[in-house]
């Protein structure tokens, strides 16, 4: 009979000592193995508060502006004000039209908004009266910079009182009733309508 600590065979005593080291070291390779593959390294780790598992998002992934950046600005963003330069005009006093753009983003923002894309459509009731895109000639590009929350006001255009349609800019166009009628303004800049009408008579 032979024990741990005194073995005992044909062999010497050296040779049982050998093969008992590495049968013991092939047992803890094995329980190293089971244990790597039980608890895999790098796939239980916390998420970090405030981020998501999965791909970054697009936001996440872009730089915020530096404050007082030019950046682009988000129509959703920008506050439009159709104006007139009287509540109410006397024969023969021809309105002038304009409007106010006000930016409520926290750093100035350019708006494409030349002639090209503004739009001033007067109307009275449901009834479409004048667009200044119905007979407009030479529209230019230009671009607005708004500063956060400093209004900035167009150039004025005037409407001569007359009715408008795209088949009647060589003709003489009729002129729109007055005597106190009410008329309302509505623009349209650079993919930002005015969310409220401008009303104004003409007398």
């Amino acid at each position: 009979m032979s024990t741990f600590r005194t073995p005992v065979g044909p062999q010497s005593s050296k040779v049982y000592w050998r093969r008992r080291l590495v049968l013991a070291l092939g047992l803890v390779a094995v329980i190293i193995i089971v244990i790597l593959i039980v608890n895999r390294p790098g796939t239980n780790k916390p998420v970090p508060a405030g981020t998501t598992s999965g791909t970054p998002s697009a936001a996440a992934q872009t730089p915020a502006p530096k404050p007082g950046e030019t950046v682009v600005c988000d129509p959703a963003m920008i506050m439009l004000e159709p104006t007139t330069d009287a509540p109410s005009y006397e024969a023969g006093i021809n309105p002038a039209l304009s409007f106010s753009l006000k930016s409520t983003m926290t750093n100035p923002c350019t708006l494409a908004a030349g002639s090209d894309l503004q739009e001033f459509v007067i109307t009275s009731g449901a009834d479409r009266i004048w667009s200044s895109k119905d007979c407009q000639r030479d529209a230019v590009a230009a671009t607005a910079t708004l500063l956060p929350g400093v209004p900035l006001d167009a150039t004025p255009i005037p409407w001569d009182r007359t009715r408008s349609a795209t088949d009647t800019c060589e003709a003489e166009r009729p002129q729109v009733g007055a005597g106190g009628a009410t008329y309302r303004l509505d623009v349209t800049v650079g993919g930002v309508t005015s969310l409220a009408s401008k009303a104004f008579l003409l007398n």
